[in-house]
């Protein structure tokens, strides 16, 4: 028997440097509870929205309090994605957790929206280290040819907690404070921390030979903050036309053309131009770019519709967005389970991407009615979409690279799923505000007229006629990914 195990390892070498399987699925494990507090922050703050905006400004504010959180992790996501190539993943994402629930603790505590806003910054810093580390460990653990069938347990995880998510949140502005939808983040990031440090293997990483792209970092975090500016401000804060966002376009102008000639000399580029190069890795993060901006127009403003057109309660619009979660968990895992056993992925987006398309053109045909149940249906083919389509891509990118190059290739589909959400939150957040009006902006959920509802809804109709498009233009965008055969490795 002996024999045999030492023949077999000797044929396949990665038998003999295999983890045994109870080891794989308690780091996995690990790496799950690490990510949920990201996942459960952005689910029990969807339904609190408007009641935080309401309590400490606007309702025309609720796109900044999800901006500064999309656009800090943005940012720095392929900062953390080099950083975990580097050094240890396990340390830093410990470190991650440990910003992530100092920053929520300070979120709870906030007393104005600019106070919000900062730390929202901060936690967003967090969550896109927490995010691209926790893949990309994934991709250290198991094989490409598996990773589908592990996207689906975190998707189906994921799910669960998204769909308590919302539910929680609008118990908790129903029947304590908005500011606990921060603090329970407190216990689930300890709780991650010590499962983390427990049970999530320590690898070996060879000591970096080159030093950090620093400038490249900072030019990087500086051309997208300003890029941002230009989508938050402009057309509201600012006109279109108006020097500041002028300056702003020609500072994102500047400075990208900076990163790109400093990553084209840098010894270890931050974000390696020749990655981008690469087919898998070009085609899944523009499809990416675009999924996730359409996405921002359900996970935003659904919840608002919800409450402030169809006159539901926090809670109550919680539970309406269950059957996208449930849609996601189911698509996700069975897709999982046919890539595992059939190595082929590429069907799976496109099919996912014409599902999203179609739900959110009903969604903008049925926003007039201001129907509970006709949001749910659109929901739950919306979810039974998008599950075809993130992890999948995923899949694909990191399938497409070396190992030693799986953090910045995971973080860099990570950036422009991140850069989608923000320019989708951001722009998305403008055609809301310019159709809805100053007289939107300036109301309550619990004070608007019958007439101001109204007119809230053709807003958020406005927003779902754009978000459609951007969708078919990702599904069109993924006829071009290659389909490489999976490894088993």
């Amino acid at each position: 028997m002996t024999t045999s195990a030492t023949t077999q390892e000797t044929r396949n070498p990665s038998l003999a440097q295999a983890p045994a399987a109870p080891s794989v699925r308690l780091a996995f494990a690990a790496i799950v509870l690490a990510m949920l507090p990201a996942v459960l922050d952005q689910t029990i703050l969807a339904t609190a929205l408007p009641t935080v905006a309401a309590d400490l400004g606007r309702i025309g504010d609720v796109s900044w309090v999800v901006a500064a959180y999309v656009v800090a992790s943005t940012a720095s996501t392929p900062l953390w994605g080099k950083l975990g190539d580097r050094h240890s993943r396990k340390r830093l994402l410990e470190l991650q957790i440990v910003l992530f629930v100092a920053a929520s603790a300070l979120c709870g505590a906030a007393q104005d929206i600019t106070q919000l806003v900062i730390v929202r910054a901060v936690q967003g810093v967090a969550a896109g280290g927490l995010m691209t580390l926790a893949m990309a460990a994934v991709g250290d653990l198991v094989p490409p040819r598996e990773r589908g069938r592990y996207q689906g347990y975190i998707a189906a995880t994921f799910a669960g907690a998204a769909a308590l998510g919302p539910l929680a949140g609008g118990l908790l502005v129903d029947h304590a404070s908005w500011r606990w939808i921060f603090y329970v983040n407190v216990p689930v990031g300890a709780a991650a921390l010590v499962a983390l440090r427990a049970k999530l293997p320590a690898p070996p990483v060879d000591r970096p030979t080159t030093p950090l792209d620093a400038l490249g970092g900072a030019l990087l975090a500086a051309a997208t903050g300003a890029f941002m500016l230009v989508c938050v401000w402009g057309g509201d804060r600012y006109a279109w036309g108006s020097i500041q966002i002028a300056g702003l376009i020609g500072a994102t102008v500047v400075l990208s053309a900076l990163l790109v000639l400093r990553e084209r000399r840098a010894a270890d580029p931050i974000v390696p131009v020749r990655m981008l190069a690469t087919p898998a890795v070009a085609v899944a993060s523009a499809g990416l770019f675009f999924a996730t901006a359409s996405l921002f127009a359900v996970t935003v403003f659904v919840p608002l519709f919800l409450q402030a057109a169809a006159g539901l309660s926090p809670t109550q619009a919680g539970l309406l967005l269950v059957p996208m979660m449930v849609g996601t968990t189911i698509s996700t895992t069975l897709s999982g389970r046919s890539i595992a056993n059939t190595g082929r992925y590429k069907r799976f987006p496109i099919i996912g991407l014409g599902v999203m398309t179609v739900a959110l053109a009903l969604l903008a045909a049925f926003a007039s009615r201001r129907s509970a149940a006709d949001t749910a249906a659109c929901l739950l083919l919306f979810g039974l979409g998008f599950g075809l389509v993130s992890q999948v891509l995923v899949i694909a990118v990191q399938n497409s690279v070396e190992r030693t190059r799986l953090g910045i290739a995971t973080a860099t589909t990570t950036f422009f799923r991140a850069l989608g959400g923000a320019v989708g939150a951001a722009g998305l957040g403008a055609v809301f505000t310019a159709r809805a009006g100053a007289g939107a902006g300036a109301g309550t959920v619990h004070a608007l007229s019958p007439a101001l509802r109204v007119h809230i809804a053709d807003a958020v109709q406005a927003v779902f006629l754009v978000a459609a498009p951007l969708s078919a233009v990702a599904l069109i965008v993924l006829l071009w990914l290659p389909e490489a055969e999976l490894k088993g490795k």
